[in-house]
């Protein structure tokens, strides 16, 4: 497995509420990274199990072993480098986010939270030695579901929320199951033993919308996750002659896609403007222009902060399609493939997050998030926290993403502040 030369050099960047230093050069860093996967767009596609994901993560893990963390895959390729306590017997704090991308997205999403929390240990360890708690920094190895209908496979698979019966008849768009991708990446070989020893997770993430750049704050201190229910709609109808057919006896099944579409987005009118719904994908077949359809396949993704919000939601749009495909004579198959609960982040840890961001005068905005993370699933399982810094234009999964330099380093002078808090300060 071969990874590109020349980990990220290293560079003074100053701590002010410290008044101390720590190595590290975040924009190379994230340009380091983003180099495997590299689209000429200037996007990032780097999709579970693939080439350049494969890379990156062994990349990642020469780079740990560089500034002398303790490096281990688990058995789905999740990576981890661990700066030990000097006690034996005590928990870990985890800090990271996921290494894969979408197709051609940023630079920024996920890859921020893991570079920050290398550097993040890094200073740690030249600064103040040994923590009093275990500090290891997280790579996921999956959370976009881009190429499989999985999502938040890495951290899923650690609080046990997802099992290998998940991923046994899954496959790609290309055809290649889930099993074969992982076992030709070299994991999924052995049992899953899901960690028992977190006892703290902490996300830093670029926000993927415009709050924090239209409030003008420098960090995002998240309350909740919302929840999402994504679907995969399937409507079967005939195939027939385009100009030999007559409209009323049609069996189309696009028209009748058209339709469901449109009253999807016609019925989140109805609630708050937290409820936000999309259609994402959709496939046409036989997708010929003289042809009638005969099948699509469309998505949707609905999110909400409260579950009974968007379970009424879910439940109404789902009868809208049940009636739309009655009208056009279509046989509808309805799946909810993916769904997580709205979470709600850890009151004591962002109360700490606003004593250091109050402390040292560094502007803050309490703030739901809109996208799922990570985050939300350890929040089951051990107090967690994520905290946002501002993306440009609010634009994300686009090689248009961008967080200016600035902004990176007041996220990861926070994270420093509050690990050497929860770590060392005991």
């Amino acid at each position: 497995m071969t990874t590109k030369p020349g980990y990220p050099k290293k560079s003074l960047v100053s701590i002010s509420s410290q008044g101390s230093e720590f190595m590290g050069n975040l924009e190379e860093a994230i340009e380091w990274l983003a180099s495997f996967g590299g689209e000429p767009d200037g996007g990032v596609t780097r999709t579970l199990y693939s080439q350049p994901w494969k890379e990156a993560q062994q990349a990642l893990k020469g780079w740990m072993e560089e500034t002398g963390l303790v490096t281990t895959y688990d058995s789905i390729g999740n990576l981890f480098g661990r700066l030990p306590s000097s006690n034996p017997n005590v928990q870990t704090i985890l800090i990271g986010s996921h290494v894969d991308t979408v197709k051609s997205g940023g630079k920024y999403d996920g890859a921020y939270g893991i570079i920050a929390g290398i550097m993040a240990l890094d200073f740690l360890k030249k600064k103040y030695g040994a923590p009093s708690i275990n500090l290891e920094v997280v790579s996921f190895c999956e959370e976009e579901g881009s190429r499989f209908p999985v999502a938040l496979w890495g951290s899923g698979m650690m609080t046990g929320i997802y099992s290998f019966k998940d991923i046994s008849d899954i496959k790609d768009s290309e055809g290649i199951s889930f099993e074969t991708a992982m076992m030709a990446a070299g994991f999924g070989l052995t049992d899953y033993r899901v960690r028992n020893d977190i006892q703290t997770f902490i996300e830093l993430h670029i926000e993927q919308g415009p709050t924090l750049e239209k409030v003008e704050k420098s960090i995002g201190i998240v309350k909740a996750i919302v929840g999402q229910k994504r679907f995969r709609i399937t409507l079967n109808g005939e195939s027939n002659h385009v100009g030999t057919t007559s409209m009323k006896w049609r069996r189309d099944a696009l028209h009748g896609a058209v339709n469901m579409i449109h009253g999807l987005y016609e019925s989140v009118k109805e609630y708050d403007e937290d409820l936000v719904t999309s259609v994402g994908q959709l496939f046409v077949e036989p997708n010929v222009p003289n042809v009638i359809p005969n099948q699509v396949q469309f998505t949707v993704d609905a999110r909400h902060p409260n579950e009974s919000v968007l379970s009424s939601f879910c439940q109404q749009f789902t009868e809208i399609f049940k009636t739309h495909a009655k009208k056009h004579d279509l046989d509808i198959q309805i799946e909810m493939w993916h769904e997580v609960q709205p979470a709600q982040m850890d009151r004591t840890l962002n109360e700490i997050l606003q004593s250091i961001c109050t402390r040292s005068t560094i502007p803050f905005h309490w703030m739901n998030s809109g996208a799922g993370h990570d985050a939300q699933l350890f929040a089951r399982i051990c107090p967690t926290t994520i905290l946002f810094v501002p993306s440009k234009g609010g634009i994300s999964h686009s090689p248009l993403e961008y967080t200016s330099t600035k902004d990176l380093e007041t996220g990861l002078e926070v994270l420093i502040q509050l690990l050497h808090q929860l770590a060392y300060n005991h």
